[in-house]
């Protein structure tokens, strides 16, 4: 059973930062998705797509994942650069 851990991102329609903070710990699918024969609709028989987890801290999902026996891989953020400009900067 194997899982990733990571800082959730903000969505492109979100401006504000609520619940990126959060952390999140997913499964990876075990099994690739197939379309339905009667339907078309396409899924797999692996529930453990459908689970997530959030966790307030990383060491909080690491722990989690610890105590369960799931072996998860940490995908780090990489760090925020800001690039601070006036409007004016845009006249020079």
């Amino acid at each position: 059973m194997q899982a990733r851990i990571y800082k959730r991102p903000k969505s492109a329609m979100q401006s504000g930062k609520a619940l990126v903070d959060q952390w999140v710990l997913d499964f990876v699918p075990a099994e690739a998705k197939r379309p339905d024969p009667l339907m078309g609709w396409t899924g797999s028989g692996d529930t453990r797509q459908q689970l997530q987890l959030r966790f307030p801290t990383r060491e909080a999902a690491q722990a989690y994942a610890d105590k369960h026996g799931i072996a998860a891989r940490v995908h780090h953020v990489p760090p925020k650069r800001l690039k601070i400009q006036a409007y004016a900067d845009n006249f020079k």
